[in-house]
């Protein structure tokens, strides 16, 4: 499944492996419960690192459209969701107040820009699957070797079959801030763990099949950082912490690219044709799950899962709804 490079062996790589999820989940705690620590993270740092990639870093940083839209479409949902969470005001007219979270039309972002970078992975496959088909490629920036196969296709399908299942967005709402969290997470009662597990087996296995030099941080440690939030201390907020850590990550590796490629702690994929089309076609069949439930609950319901909420009647729904304002 994955080799290590020379000369390191398994507990140094698994200690770093504890290391880089361990950081993630940290990192956003803390920019989750500061406001500061957010706009300083999200919106001061990645200014200031564009200039660095795209001058001093230059020749060693990526530049290919998928590196970089992923980066900048990661760090625009973390300046979105910071904006909905809290930007609020005085009409000064009516002398009402407002909050940015309480417009449906900002509802309409986070939806949006997941769909969006969706997208931007499921293009990807499709586009190894069809230029890589049956042969294994070492990449033009010599990072990895990737090999296309029918795996590419099926987890296409099940990325789309992921965006179709968004639901419940202008249920959205803001966690009420206590002494115990501050944090004021964009919540998503709607988004539940059925759901996240279908996007984390989609998306590990987009990067085995896409990027399998990275796949040990970026598909294990990356994906797992914000799941494990969301089930424990950030409930109901996974979007926000998958932005976050997406965006920390995607920053990180952009400026060095060497941790994850050539470093002493550079995992690569054994590029096992077998291993691939079971992680695709498990990640299909559970996102043909996650469907088949979406249009049974309408049905039964009646309920319109875009313009309202489907899963109302659910106990982890009201136990996230619970947590707003």
């Amino acid at each position: 499944m994955f080799t290590f490079a020379q000369g390191a062996s398994a507990l140094n790589v698994w200690l770093v492996w504890i290391g880089v999820f361990a950081s993630l989940f940290i990192l956003n705690e803390i920019t989750r419960r500061s406001n500061i620590a957010g706009f300083l993270a999200f919106i001061v740092m990645p200014i200031v690192l564009t200039v660095l990639w795209f001058t001093v870093l230059k020749d060693t940083t990526y530049t290919d459209w998928f590196h970089l839209a992923k980066v900048y479409s990661a760090t625009a949902g973390c300046i979105g969701f910071w904006c909905i969470r809290h930007v609020h005001g005085k009409n000064k007219t009516t002398g009402k107040e407002w909050r940015l979270a309480d417009k449906k039309w900002m509802l309409c972002f986070p939806p949006l820009i997941l769909a969006i970078n969706i997208c931007e992975a499921v293009t990807r496959d499709i586009q190894v699957g069809h230029t890589f088909w049956g042969k294994l490629t070492m990449l033009p920036d010599g990072s990895m070797s990737v090999i296309g196969g029918s795996w590419n296709y099926m987890n296409a399908i099940a990325g789309i079959l992921n965006i179709i299942t968004i639901t419940g967005w202008f249920g959205i709402v803001i966690r009420n801030k206590t002494k115990k969290d501050t944090s004021m997470d964009m919540l998503w009662p709607d988004m539940l763990w059925f759901w996240i597990i279908a996007y984390d087996l989609w998306n590990f296995a987009y990067t085995y099949n896409c990027l399998p030099g990275h796949s040990w941080y970026c598909g294990l440690a990356l994906l797992l950082a914000p799941t494990l939030c969301a089930f424990t201390l950030g409930k109901g907020a996974w979007l926000q912490h998958r932005a976050q850590t997406l965006a920390l990550w995607c920053m990180f590796a952009q400026t060095i690219p060497s941790f994850i490629d050539k470093g002493d702690f550079a995992v690569a994929s054994t590029n096992n044709t077998t291993l691939l089309f079971i992680f695709s076609l498990v990640a299909l069949i559970a996102n043909i799950g996650v469907f088949v439930y979406m249009l049974y609950k309408v049905k039964k319901t009646k309920r319109n899962p875009y313009t309202g909420e489907l899963y109302v009647d659910l106990a982890k729904y009201k136990e996230v709804k619970t947590l707003a304002q």
